[in-house]
């Protein structure tokens, strides 16, 4: 299976260890049955020397069997840790784009569902792999004892087998059904989180949410789930029931045929009785192990950035550019039919260090599209991006994006103020911006961290703000950063916060509407169609006609 394919390809001298003390358990396990039956059945043998060889003999036993468990949980849990760690690097790294692509509920079923499967798969390791090297070192004691008996034995076990064979694929079709639903549930529970204050507003949109989506992928999963418990149960009964049937066929044809003696017949039968339980563990822990390999499938299918490397301190160092230059910059949406999708661009700007620019424009008229290719989250799909004379390229595209902080409508607040290097930046300097921006007596912090972050939107985009200048970065990005302030804050936004940081250097490009601030604007952009243009801040009719044109389309 491609999970035991992956650990023994990462860890393959642990494993290859782990198998060894299992055949060793294993080994010494149809020892001590053995020695029950020649040694302690025995007349003729010394009783106290033999007792103390039984004990010597169980003590090896407990000590190899244990370690090797022991062994294999670390093996599993280390493994499960590893891939944990290295699917949320790869999601780090990977484009925003793909992860929009790829949607928050897939997302986060992956990293619940698919990692919690793989765990499940790795408890029920020690099992599966002890049940199947004692079944077979069973067997090859077995064929010592009798040939003819054995024959019988393989013949019924491999019959069982294939049947299971076939039951292991029905089962896989109901857990590969159920993960899917999985995905459909945790989309159902985004909707509603998200959409709680709709729902608790209107009764009958929720009542109809409820019954034709919710309900509807819940049941699905519940048959689904039904059906493979079902056929998971009838295989480990039919299991059951094939080894105590083995046990008589054995008895009658070595009684009633003279195929073998009936000490030969009981040894078989006391064998068999036990690896019966461990045969059953290992069986029953098959599922776990469909389950964990659609998983793996699951995990692959996000088609994440294959580098689990986080970018170092050094790499991360705090840029700054004297020019930047968008050369016929381009970017389209997928279109699911005809139409033409939706294109930004062709753009062509150039931004000069210490600028600062306002964009307008109406709604879907591409201003965040063009904040997401301007700071790189997103990649143009034609021209080019230089920044003082030097072409960015695909493998330096992680790079640019050190050029900029922003703080976007969706923002997302962390409560952890840190560089651009990710470490922690001095008290005189939050308390700087804390004031500047009032929120010293709204929030304290201590060790670079907010003592908390529920605030109104207004006070957390102050917030994010000052995390965002914590960075450092040569350029910000602000979009509709003043739409949640008063109009006392506001006027202090545009005359003294945006000139103190373009004073400092900074280039900052805010998406804006508020039009009675655009002389404070070095340039005023417009963006109208996906297509970009300048406006003269100076001639005031022009402004008003781009201002009136765009709150027509908002």
């Amino acid at each position: 299976m491609k999970l035991l394919l992956q650990l023994a390809g990462k860890q393959s001298k642990t494993l290859l260890l782990v198998m060894f003390l299992s055949m060793a358990s294993a080994l010494l396990t149809i020892s001590v049955i053995a020695f029950i039956q020649y040694r302690l059945l025995n007349e003729h043998a010394s009783f106290s020397q033999s007792l103390i060889q039984f004990f010597l003999l169980l003590i090896a036993l407990l000590l190899t069997a244990t370690i090797a468990q022991i062994s294999l949980h670390k093996l599993g849990h280390q493994f499960v840790y590893k891939k944990r760690r290295r699917l949320v690097a790869q999601l780090i790294n990977t484009d925003i784009e793909q992860i929009e692509n790829i949607g928050d509920a897939k997302i986060l079923a992956s990293l619940n569902t698919d990692i919690r499967n793989i765990t499940i798969a790795f408890v029920h390791l020690p099992e599966l792999l002890y049940g199947i090297i004692l079944s077979a070192v069973s067997m090859a004691y077995l064929a010592f004892l009798s040939i003819p008996l054995f024959s019988i034995s393989l013949l019924m076990l491999s019959m069982t087998g294939l049947l299971g064979f076939w039951l292991i694929n029905r089962i896989s079709s109901h857990i590969r059904k159920v993960r899917e639903y999985d995905d459909k549930l945790y989309q159902d529970y985004q909707t509603l989180i998200d959409g709680r204050k709709e729902l608790s507003l209107n009764p009958a949109r929720a009542k109809r949410y409820f019954k034709e989506e919710f309900n509807k992928n819940a049941a699905g999963y519940r048959d689904q789930v039904i059906g493979a418990d079902i056929l998971n149960g009838f295989a480990a009964n039919l299991a059951n029931t094939i080894v105590l049937a083995l046990i008589g066929v054995n008895y009658a044809l070595a009684l009633g045929l003279g195929w073998s003696s009936f000490q030969v017949a009981s040894s078989f039968a006391l064998v068999i009785l036990f690896i019966r339980m461990p045969l059953m563990a290992a069986i029953g822990a098959l599922p776990a192990f469909v389950t964990a390999n659609i998983s793996m499938k699951k995990l692959a299918s996000l088609s994440l950035n294959e580098s689990d490397k986080l970018i170092d301190e050094k790499s991360a160092s705090t840029l700054s550019f004297q020019q930047l230059t968008l050369q016929g910059v381009t970017y389209q949406y997928r279109s699911n039919n005809e139409e033409k999708p939706f294109q930004v661009g062709p753009i062509d700007l150039t931004i000069t260090r210490g600028e600062l620019i306002f964009i307008i424009g109406g709604n879907g008229s591409g201003k965040s599209t063009f904040a997401r290719l301007l700071t790189g989250l997103y990649r143009p799909h034609s021209g080019e991006v230089n920044v003082d004379g030097s072409t960015i390229h695909a493998n330096s595209w992680h790079l640019y994006r050190h050029y900029f902080s922003a703080v976007f409508s969706d923002f997302h607040l962390f409560q952890q103020i840190t560089d651009g290097n990710g470490k922690n930046i001095s008290n005189n300097e939050i308390d700087n911006w804390m004031g500047h921006l009032e929120m010293a007596h709204k929030v304290s912090h201590e060790n670079g961290y907010l003592s908390d972050t529920r605030y109104s939107q207004g006070q957390r985009k102050r917030l994010a703000l000052i995390m965002s200048i914590a960075e450092q970065r040569g350029c910000i990005l602000l979009d509709e950063w003043a739409a949640d302030q008063d109009p006392r804050f506001r006027k202090i936004f545009y005359t003294q916060l945006l000139p103190l940081l373009k004073e400092r250097g900074i280039t900052i490009i805010a998406i804006t509407h508020d039009d009675k601030y655009f002389d404070c604007a070095d340039r005023v952009l417009k963006m109208d169609n996906g297509k970009l243009s300048e406006l003269n801040p100076t001639n005031s009719s022009q402004v008003r006609e781009a201002i009136t044109a765009t709150e027509n389309q908002r």
